[in-house]
């Protein structure tokens, strides 16, 4: 029981109140795609981890406090989780769930790794989104400039353009332990950032 590790009083005081599920994206510097995610708990006097940390990849260029478009750098901040989908079916989440075949994503990443699969689970990182959508809106209430779509989605091996992401078991277990009544949040950026 603690605190949520590595954050500084201006992070802490972003987490909403009613909050009482974080999920912690902690990357390995300002530059690095590299990143841990944990969840955490709000307990009395505190939080307790609710998992183990877990690799994970951020976007190609690190991570930014102003995320523009095609910039390939993931946004720092807190952001509410509400809706999820995917290729595959529901595992059982309590978020609103969109299955489709949208979800299919071909091709390779930027070290030549296959990303068929990395959609197969998404959980939507409220950044530029309409919450109460599919993670598929194209809705944007800042403008297009300001980049979207950021989501957790199934890790496939390398650096994303703005998303974060999990293995895919870390992925169903995000998805079957966030539950919309607790307001779960994604504190994520770069370990400086964060501590500030």
């Amino acid at each position: 029981m603690s605190s949520l590790p590595g954050l500084g009083s201006h992070t802490l005081a972003a987490v909403p109140a009613s909050a009482q599920q974080v999920v912690l994206a902690v990357g390995g510097g300002k530059t690095s795609s590299d990143a841990t995610v944990q969840l955490f708990t709000r307990v009395p006097g505190g939080w307790q981890s609710a998992a183990p940390a877990w690799p994970a990849h951020n976007a190609l260029h690190g991570w930014t406090d102003e995320h523009y478009a095609s910039d390939l750098k993931s946004p720092i901040g807190v952001y509410n989780l509400t809706d999820a989908g995917g290729l595959l079916p529901d595992p059982g989440t309590k978020l609103h769930y969109t299955q489709s075949s949208h979800f299919t994503i071909n091709g390779t990443g930027f070290r030549d790794e296959p990303l068929a699969g990395s959609y197969d689970y998404v959980i939507a990182i409220n950044y530029n989104r309409a919450p109460g959508t599919s993670p598929m809106d194209p809705t944007m209430p800042m403008g297009a400039g300001r980049g979207g779509g950021i989501w957790l989605h199934v890790d496939h091996g390398g650096p994303t353009h703005a998303c974060v992401s999990v293995p895919k078991d870390d992925m169903k277990q995000l998805l079957l332990t966030l539950d919309p009544a607790l307001h779960p949040v994604i504190v994520m950026g770069d370990g400086a950032s964060l501590a500030r």
